[in-house]
């Protein structure tokens, strides 16, 4: 299992192919990136994300254990990027292997929604014309996250 909060940013491919290479026993491989994406309406020029180091790599770390042993997982990989990041650059990766793609894509997926909703990172969208927002929590988010 690896967990990595960073500033710099990470090649897809490369994360994708070294996680690949050390699993064994999986029959499947499922991953997911994220991206920042425009502000609705338009004009964003970046998105700024905070975090307590200590307090973020701990809680990261607790609930991808929780997904690899909840679905019996062969490994975990969770990256999550802090600092200024402009529209189109990765923001995230998950990747979970499993004997069967049922447990890596039901794993990703919960992963991935605790990371919307829960993780403690501070997202603040700045504006092409000076506004700057923290980003709030949204109702979908929370809803997705209850189903588990």
């Amino acid at each position: 299992m690896q967990v990595r909060v960073q500033e710099e940013g990470f090649d897809l491919g490369a994360e994708s192919d070294a996680f690949a290479a050390g699993v064994e026993g999986a029959g499947a491989i499922v991953t997911f990136t994220g991206v920042v994406r425009d502000a609705e309406g338009g004009g964003l020029v970046a998105m700024e994300i905070e975090h307590y180091p200590a307090m973020t790599q701990k809680a990261l770390e607790a609930i991808a254990a929780e997904a690899k042993t909840r679905w019996s997982l062969a490994d975990v990989l969770v990256i999550h990027r802090y600092g200024r990041l402009a529209p189109g650059e990765r923001i995230m990766m998950v990747a979970t292997a499993s004997r069967h793609r049922k447990h890596a894509f039901e794993a990703a997926e919960y992963l991935m929604d605790y990371l919307k909703s829960r993780a403690p990172f501070w997202k603040k969208e700045i504006l092409s014309d000076g506004q700057a927002d923290w980003v709030s929590a949204k109702a979908d988010d929370e809803t997705a996250l209850e189903r588990w």
